[in-house]
């Protein structure tokens, strides 16, 4: 193949060569398209232009061909050693700094346009970085005017203008002679520092965080345009399954739905009301784009009956997706299942397996290399389930992998299942981004639980929900409640506390009398300590043990045979952590819930006479004598509030309706918990983290203390809009929030040769397909515990391109999972 003037890429596997003229064009074909959900489709276009005009430099071109070998260090005076240049030939660099200059000094608005696009295209290898340093290194350095002053030796500007194809420069001059381009993206900032919440404006921080979102959104379409036209020049096998949004129309899955509900039985009093709630939401499907609750008591459905919602109202509003946002991957495997099971026909259908994108995580770490790029997932599906920390990751996390996603939640619908779980530090800004979604990216958001946090009554001025006027999907949430109470909850907290054998004789004596007794507690040792109480006295097959310390397929294959042994009137205990209470479909006879917070209890409730037996079940709250909860802050201080909530309802049961779990009760609890830690909503960042006190908030919005100690240095704040401190708010985020790794496991036979084939693979599609296998065989594991298992030799490095961690089996126990200590002492290790 004839060798291009210039070149964007080299594919090892045919020695071919992309043009950059083919990339760039590609690109920006590409972001068009994802930008024009914000209706900035020609900024998106600009940005794929201008991204890797870097690469017309004759540095750049050297170093590449030095590293593909297409230049030989003997007879071509243009080689270079590019091992030693790696990282170090810029190329996002010239892109930026021609916008820069070309509109910056042309009025407030052709300055927006110029800043907003020359931070995208600076930041596409490195994830957005500060324009006003907030890093403790270089504190109030003004890093955005520094990266678009670097010189010209260094940039290569003046040479690649020189240098650009003529078609890719004609593009962006007529996109730059668009005057509409930057009054565009003007008004569009200008309706977010206008907006008001009734007679109040919201304004200060929340405008200028929806502004920041403003750029990680276009950064989103650029980023996952790059990826996709480099992916698809290098792996062209791998473009036939990318649709791309190009999926089916919203009425085939619809019909598919409609005619299993028509299937389901209804012959329980239970059915009855779980019919009347989907149809409840059937009903709401009608209404217009917003935010609203659906508030439904465990056991009532809310997984199907909150499809149903989703894909009507896709329908009626001509929406891209569904994403279903799930607190635990326990409960993503589950619903999962559940929805495939009714959407995702057998067979030889041309959408069989393609309707539902399970993502819950990834083995590899952040830094990828470019193979992992092309694996990354970008929640390309008709119906996506993920997690809470992947949603998070894709609108404040670090890098470039989770941001990629970020664009794929505009003009969808989207469903936070069991919202009461978001983690307290990121209330405002979850607020402020789901807003954004909703008011300007023309998504539908709706908060499901049968606990309803207040968060639209935190302050407004820092980011409180914006909540529709009607915002409940149910008519009564009150005589729900009361028409789907089947559990009698008993305080048996006392002085002084429970043992954990005294725990576990209660659970010994509630099984023997119901037939079925879960326990959930609050730490993976109180676990294990009580599962080894008890298989002293039970035989091992009545016995379960649930943990996160197990991979989702042991999690899987365990909640599976506690399922069939309930179904067929099985004696059975099962002993987990709190993973099972939201959302898992299990039905006991009797609960034991060590102490939390009232939402916690509620959820509990949950997995007890779910399908409505006319003899109520039972939940016992103890109080456990002994407990650290040092490392579980959020479960010790709902347990707190709880306690009080708890004593005011033995003094005044008629208060909360004679419900402990009622929604009298829990709005108590919420109101209670959310004024205790307000201070804590903006998510809080210590000294010994940034060398200061600061909040994620501050650093995503007015940037304040970055900006007095930058006009401190110079004399003056900086002459830019936007002074946000990105990439330190997203390291913080990933400091703070204790990042895990992914740990392959080799559980069962399925899982030993699952690593086998990891350590074997060669081939990028069969890689592919591992990598999807891998998320059912991997543990998330803290710092600490990776320090331990690396220290113990445990980990091994699966392969050299695909950084994937393995675990020698060796530490991977079949009652427990993980552990950091040898347990299976006969195994053979990883060679």
């Amino acid at each position: 193949m004839t060798e291009p003037v210039y070149i964007a890429h080299h594919r090892a596997s045919d020695g071919a060569w992309q043009s950059l003229e083919s990339h760039l064009l590609g690109v920006a074909t590409l972001a068009r398209g994802f930008a024009s959900k914000l209706h900035a489709g020609d900024i998106g276009e600009l940005l794929g232009l201008l991204h890797d005009i870097g690469k017309y430099s004759r540095e750049f071109q050297a170093y590449l061909k030095s590293a593909t070998g297409a230049l030989d260090q003997d007879a071509d005076e243009d080689w270079v050693d590019s091992a030693s240049l790696k990282g170090k030939v810029d190329h996002s660099t010239a892109g930026a700094q021609w916008i820069w200059q070309l509109l910056s000094q042309r009025g407030p608005q052709a300055q927006v346009l110029a800043q907003v696009a020359a931070l995208c295209v600076a930041s596409h290898h490195s994830g957005l970085i500060d324009c006003v340093s907030g890093d403790g290194r270089r504190f109030g350095d003004s890093l955005f005017l520094r990266r678009m002053d670097k010189p010209d030796q260094r940039t290569h500007l003046a040479e690649v203008l020189g240098s650009m194809d003529p078609s890719v420069r004609a593009r962006c001059n007529e996109l730059l002679s668009n005057t509409t381009l930057a009054n565009e993206l003007f008004a569009l900032l200008s309706a977010i520092g206008n907006h008001r919440v009734g007679a109040q404006a919201v304004g200060g921080a929340v405008a200028l965080q929806q502004m920041g979102l403003v750029v990680r959104f276009l950064f989103s379409c650029l980023i996952d345009a790059d990826r996709i036209d480099t992916a698809d020049f290098e792996s062209p096998r791998g473009r036939c399954f990318r649709p791309i949004g190009a999926y089916g129309d919203w009425q085939h899955l619809i019909d598919r739905y409609e005619v299993r509900l028509a299937e389901w039985p209804v012959a329980r009093p239970i059915d009855h009301l779980r019919r009347s709630i989907s149809q409840a939401c059937l009903d709401a499907a009608a209404r217009p784009r917003g935010i609203y609750t659906l508030t439904v008591p465990t056991g009532g459905g809310k997984t199907l009956a909150s499809l149903r919602y989703a894909l009507h109202h896709a329908k009626a509003r001509k929406l891209d997706r569904i994403v279903f946002v799930i607190p635990f991957t326990s409960i993503s495997d589950q619903n999962a299942e559940v929805v495939r099971a009714v959407l995702e026909p057998e067979g030889d259908a041309p959408d069989a397996q393609r309707i539902v994108l399970e993502h819950h995580g990834s083995v590899t770490p952040e830094r990828q290399t470019w193979r992992e790029k092309i694996l990354c997932e970008n929640w390309d599906a008709p119906v996506v389930y993920t997690t809470m920390v992947q949603f998070l990751e894709a609108l404040f996390g670090a890098g470039t992998r989770g941001a990629r996603r970020m664009h794929q939640l505009a003009n969808a619908v989207i469903v936070f299942d069991e919202i009461q779980t978001l983690p307290i530090r990121c209330v405002h800004l979850f607020n402020n981004a789901v807003n954004f979604l909703a008011e300007r990216c023309n998504s539908t958001v709706v908060l499901c639980t049968a606990t309803q946090p207040l968060l639209h009554t935190v302050k407004l001025e820092a980011g409180a929900m914006h909540l529709e006027p009607g915002h409940e999907i149910m008519d009564d949430v009150g005589a729900l409640f009361t028409q789907l109470k089947r559990v009698d909850v008993r305080d048996a907290r006392r002085p002084g506390g429970w043992s954990h054998s005294e725990i576990a004789e209660l659970a010994l004596q509630e099984l023997q009398r119901t037939g079925s007794c879960l326990v959930i507690v609050n730490t993976k040792r109180s676990a294990q300590v009580l599962y080894e109480l008890a298989a002293g006295a039970l035989d091992a097959d009545l016995l379960c043990h649930l943990s996160t310390d197990m991979c989702p397929a042991h999690r899987k294959h365990e909640l599976q045979r506690v399922r069939d042994r309930l179904a067929a009137g099985l004696p059975t205990l099962c002993i987990s952590t709190q993973l099972i209470e939201a959302g898992v479909d299990v039905d006991f006879r009797v609960v034991i819930r060590f102490l939390a917070g009232l939402d916690s209890i509620a959820q509990a409730a949950g997995r007890c006479n779910r399908n409505g037996r006319p003899e109520p079940g039972v939940l016992h709250i103890v109080n456990p004598d002994e407990e650290s909860l040092r490392r579980l802050p959020d479960i010790l201080q709902g347990r707190t509030v709880a306690e009080h909530v708890l004593g005011d309802y033995r003094d005044d049961p008629a208060r909360y309706g004679n419900n402990h779990i009622g929604p009298q009760a829990l709005q108590d609890y919420y109101r209670r918990y959310f004024y205790q830690r307000q201070s804590e909503m903006a998510y809080p960042i210590p000294t010994s983290q940034l060398g200061r006190d600061d909040t994620l908030l501050d650093l995503l919005s007015i940037n304040e203390l970055a900006v007095k100690e930058c006009a401190r240095q110079n004399g003056s704040a900086p002459p830019i809009p936007l002074r946000q401190a990105f990439m330190t708010a997203a390291e913080m985020f990933k400091a703070i929030d204790a990042p895990t790794q992914g740990i392959v496991v080799p559980y069962g036979p399925a899982g030993q040769e699952l690593v086998n084939d990891l350590f074997a693979a060669y081939d990028l599609t069969r890689e592919g397909d591992l990598l999807r296998r891998a998320q059912q065989f991997t543990v998330n594991v803290f710092p600490h515990v990776l320090r331990k298992l690396s220290e113990a030799k445990a980990l091994k490095p699966a392969h050299d391109d695909l950084r994937i961690t393995c675990l020698d089996p060796r530490f991977y126990s079949l009652r427990f999972g993980l552990s950091t200590e040898p347990v299976n002492r006969m195994e053979t290790p990883i060679a």
